[in-house]
């Protein structure tokens, strides 16, 4: 039986959705500076490896160990397959042919990929007309909010495109598989620290086959900074805060995390860049805000918030 989870999330949720969203948009950023000098492959190995070796070393200094159940690091293999291995090298080979607006925006089909996903398998997330509309409503905020000029690429470089929206069908598969480790009683640290472990030792080999990066001129400090950014805080201290969250609130709200990247990005620009917020980042904004309450449950009532 699938551990039951809340449908409507509280304050501490929200704020762990928020503070998921801003790094895992600042990857976006973080990404765009590593592959003006190294490969896709070796960005997301890099990426795998560090951000593995911050988890473990965090266990270790906290007196935890990792699971030794062969069963158990099958369940992190394929985890760390759907959820990091393939959708990050997919995304980062995507934005070295499309522009990261247009990835921004592909990416946030991850929610339909994952209602759908969990509509099929999970018998507390089914598939409903309020979640269908609601994630339509998010995804034209996005569109919006990044700007309709966004999709101007839209049909060029049609295998990159292709590829960042089978990452977030992937994203959406790994989110449903993942529900099992609330059952398996494995705290996130330890599930976030596995999947990271696995996939880290399935592509680490495959980058430096295909890629040779021991040929490649030495990255300068920016892209260093960048790596070891994108690692620490984009992906060990993300995937802590995606398990914790996904165990307590389910795939289907958690997808929607998607939503709200374009918005921190926008906001960090407007406090940290002094960039302008305009009307349609606004307008962006009231959709999206309105989407997500969409999916929560919260605009219609509490007769559907059990639904």
């Amino acid at each position: 039986m699938t551990a039951v989870i809340n449908q409507t999330m509280g304050k501490q949720e929200w704020l762990m959705l928020f503070l998921l969203s801003v790094l895992w948009g600042g990857s976006f950023f973080f990404v765009g500076i590593a592959v003006a000098e190294l490969p896709p492959l070796t960005i997301v190995s890099l990426r795998l490896v560090l951000a593995a070796l911050t988890l473990w070393l965090v266990m270790t200094l906290m007196g935890q160990r990792l699971p030794k159940s062969l069963s158990v690091w099958k369940t992190f293999l394929v985890m760390g397959l759907f959820n990091s291995a393939i959708p990050f090298s997919l995304i980062v080979w995507g934005q070295t042919h499309i522009a990261s607006g247009l990835a921004s925006v592909l990416n946030a089909t991850t929610p339909l990929f994952t209602v759908i996903m969990a509509g099929v398998f999970l018998a507390d997330e089914r598939m409903s007309s309020r979640k269908v509309v609601s994630i339509v409503i998010g995804f034209i905020g996005v569109v919006i909010l990044i700007g309709p000029s966004s999709l101007n690429g839209l049909g060029v470089n049609v295998y990159a495109q292709l590829a960042v929206l089978c990452a977030a069908a992937s994203y959406g598969i790994s989110g449903v598989y993942g529900r099992r480790f609330k059952k398996m009683n494995i705290p996130p640290l330890a599930t976030a620290t596995g999947q990271l472990i696995t996939s880290s030792l399935v592509l680490l080999p495959i980058s430096i086959l295909v890629e040779r990066p021991d040929q490649l001129m030495f990255p300068s400090a920016s892209v260093w900074i960048s790596v070891i950014a994108l690692a620490v805080f984009s992906t060990a201290l993300a995937y802590i805060l995606y398990f914790r969250l996904l165990s307590s609130s389910g795939i289907t709200n958690l997808s929607m995390v998607t939503f709200l990247i374009p918005i921190t990005a926008i906001l960090l620009g407007v406090v940290v860049l002094d960039e302008v917020l305009t009307l349609e980042h606004l307008i962006g904004m009231v959709f999206i805000v309105v989407s997500l309450l969409g999916i929560d449950g919260r605009l219609l009532g509490k007769k559907y918030k059990k639904k």
